[in-house]
This record gives structure tokens, sequence and C-alpha cells, in this order.
């Protein structure tokens, strides 16, 4: 039985991670919190709302914390009460487990 992915920890990719399928990246995308997945099916996304900039900003940066803990980065898009999160394997330049994890650990930032 798998664990929550915000349990699991990110482990080290090569490029012979296999990629994600369509079905397990709609398996694992039904346990998040309304993350989306590009056309390509080559990357998770969520634009998280804020009131001001300095929410975003903080926001953003607890992403950068849990990511540097992780070992796994997002591409981040930041402006006037919004923080984009974009997550994708660069290694293998498509989706892995290591996204979905990353995705839930951030969903729960306020929880933590």
């Amino acid at each position: 039985m798998s664990k929550d992915l915000k349990n699991q920890k990110c482990q080290a990719c090569s490029g012979n991670t296999p990629v994600f399928n369509e079905m397990q990246i709609s398996e694992n995308l039904s346990k998040l919190d309304n993350w989306s997945v590009n056309d390509e099916q080559k990357m998770i996304f969520k634009k998280f709302k804020f009131k001001t900039f300095k929410q975003a900003l903080n926001f953003t940066n607890k992403v950068g914390e849990i990511a540097d803990i992780e070992g796994h980065h997002p591409d981040v898009s930041l402006g006037w009460g919004y923080s984009l999160i974009m997550l994708h394997t660069h290694a293998i330049k498509g989706l892995s487990i290591n996204d979905f994890i990353m995705a839930a650990k951030i969903d729960v930032i306020d929880e933590i």
C-alpha cells in the first residue's frame, strides 16, 4: 500500500527514469488538489492566488525551501497576487513520481 504522496521523499532521477504514462499521470493527479497537466502531458501546474505580492512571495519562498530539501525544483512564475508553480522532471523531460510528491507537499504548506 502506498503512502500519501506528501509523506514520501523525492528520489534522484536519471535519464533512464521512466516517464509517467497517461494512466499514471491521471491516477496521481487525482490525489492532488486542483493541479492540471499541460497538453503534452509533460508538466503539472497550479496557480496559487494571494491578496498581496508579499503573500505570494512568502509562499514562493516556502516552496523553494521544500524544493531544496527534496532536491526537486519547480519552475515558478511570481507576480502580484499569484505564484504559478510548474513541475516536471528535467532529467526525463516529462513527469515522474517526484513531481506529484512535490505538488502534494506544496499543497500543505499552510499546514506545516
